[in-house]
């Protein structure tokens, strides 16, 4: 049996849709064939990488590692070649799980490569691994394919499920070991708090190599019985249709997806309509600004709820749906997560006044079980058994949790106080002159250092003026937290999940 899907058990509904990507579309009995078959083959393997296009096959191939205990490592297929060479040696995977027609960059010429079927028509693995290797597999004759039985020896809870890496924004990615103990407390927690069911059709187009779209986007629908639909590539069409006649329930984005929504809901009576009938609306990786949530709930009724993960600890906040709208906030911790404030000297922060501001530390059953072969950077990343996540916040008076930024790059000391980046770009984004809006600091010989604000404005030909955006700021929050300077940019650079990489702006860094 199958402990970490109950849904591919023998006894459920076989024919239950399960997956929907593109052109393929498995039911819960077909994906269980597919990720049986697959999973016998991956026995004697020690980590496996998935290719992780968002495609079916990705989600077969995952499945398939979690089912057998094999450790899967996604890979982006849009890393580059230095990245995945260090991704490649630092996991040292056994074999590369990748559809048939996948083309693989040369990096991965030494692996044995695994073809993943996900239909009874496909043609299986052409390629034979090396002579003794027990993943070695000689051509397979198309054709239908035999039922696996999903049952099997149970997997220890402890078991490294996945090996998901690191941005890498201040050294070499880290693979970051996740448990299968980790992935169910998480999704488990969040089922709890969004009523999570099996009823559920849940929309996406994340990356699937990525916490958000793998964990969240598919792991998490097939735990609870439920539909997952990736439309590939997002498109405002696509939500729409999905959401709409295609009786989605739930939405997963990041911010640009949403920003790029509230834009159209101007002109697409429809789309506000599909919004509408969506039962939960999810943003994540980064916080949604402000107007954007207003722009939504303004033309939709719908709160859009946030909520606060890293790789490192999967999920540990979340905006509770039903409640009273809180943007800005990433709501209160999940069930079975203990979160504590932190100051620069140790000390834990008592106040919940919205105003001082710590470092979060967390801890709970959702945590990452190390880094892998780094034992030093492991022990460095807690304080006893406290996670340092990085992120630096506030606590309201009613638990819930404020981001300001990252202690890295966005805790700025200025004139003696501690300013998040994150607040001043929420205000920023108040201001009709402005699209987009990033913070940062800088050395300032008078006040330690000085906050910076990098714009897109909104009409190119007419931007919004240095004493018009400090003014501005100004009031909304208060003058110690004003920009100082501001640089306006055509685009702000951003990575594949729409995170904005300040060390990529000009001179910054």
């Amino acid at each position: 049996m199958s402990a970490f899907f109950p849904a591919l058990t023998a006894g459920a509904d076989a024919d239950r849709t399960a997956v929907r990507c593109g052109p393929d579309t498995l039911t819960y009995g077909g994906l269980a064939r597919a990720a049986g078959n697959l999973a016998a083959r991956l026995d004697g393997a020690e980590r496996v990488a998935v290719w992780a296009t968002p495609s079916a096959r990705t989600v077969v191939a995952v499945v398939a590692a979690l089912l057998a205990g094999v450790p899967a490592v996604p890979l982006n297929p849009r890393t580059g070649e230095r990245e995945l060479a260090h991704i490649l040696g630092d996991s040292r995977p056994s074999a590369v799980l990748a559809g048939p027609a996948d083309p693989l960059p040369a990096g991965l010429d030494g692996l044995p490569r695994i073809d993943v079927r996900t239909d009874d028509g496909e043609p299986g693995a052409e390629e034979p691994g090396a002579e003794g290797d027990p993943l070695a597999a000689g051509p397979v004759a198309p054709g239908p394919m035999s039922p696996v039985p999903v049952a099997g020896p149970p997997v220890d809870p402890e078991a490294v499920a996945l090996v998901v890496y690191t941005s890498g924004t201040t050294g070499p990615p880290k693979g970051v070991l996740l448990s299968h103990r980790a992935l169910a407390a998480s999704l488990d927690a969040l089922a709890g708090a969004w009523s999570w069911t099996a009823d559920d059709v849940l929309v996406h187009a994340l990356p699937l190599f990525h916490v958000h779209g793998l964990v969240l986007g598919v792991l998490g629908p097939l735990r609870r019985g439920g539909e997952v639909r990736h439309l590939g590539t997002f498109s405002v069409e696509g939500v729409r249709r999905e959401l709409g006649a295609g009786g989605g329930t739930m939405l997963f984005g990041v911010p640009t997806m949403y920003h790029r929504l509230a834009e159209a809901l101007d002109t697409d009576p429809e789309l506000a309509g599909a919004l509408s009938g969506a039962r939960l609306l999810v943003s994540g990786s980064a916080a949604l600004p402000v107007h954007d949530h207003r722009r939504i709930t303004a033309a939709t009724g719908r709160t859009v709820v946030e909520r606060y993960g890293m790789t490192e600890t999967l999920m540990n906040t979340s905006v509770l749906p039903g409640g009273e709208p809180r943007p800005g906030t990433v709501g209160v911790p999940l069930a079975g997560v203990e979160l504590r404030l932190v100051d620069d000297d140790g000390s834990v922060l008592a106040g919940d006044d919205g105003e001082g501001v710590g470092e979060v530390q967390v801890r709970g059953p959702n945590l990452f079980s190390g880094y892998l072969g780094r034992p030093e950077a492991t022990a460095d990343a807690f304080d006893g058994d406290w996670f340092r996540t990085g992120d630096m916040a506030v606590l309201e008076a009613d638990g819930s949790v404020r981001l300001v930024g990252r202690r890295a790059t966005d805790l700025i000391k200025s004139g003696g106080y501690k300013i998040g980046a994150g607040e001043i770009e929420n205000a920023l984004l108040d201001h009709p002159g402005v699209r987009e809006a990033a913070v940062t600091g800088e050395p300032d010989p008078d006040l330690g250092e000085r906050i910076v604000a990098w714009v897109v404005p909104s009409d190119p030909g007419r931007p919004p003026t240095e004493a018009e955006l400090a003014a501005h700021v100004a009031r909304l929050l208060s003058p110690h937290k004003r920009p100082r300077v501001v640089r306006h940019l055509s685009a702000l650079p951003r990575n594949d999940m729409g995170k904005i990489l300040k060390k990529a702006l000009p001179g910054a860094g």
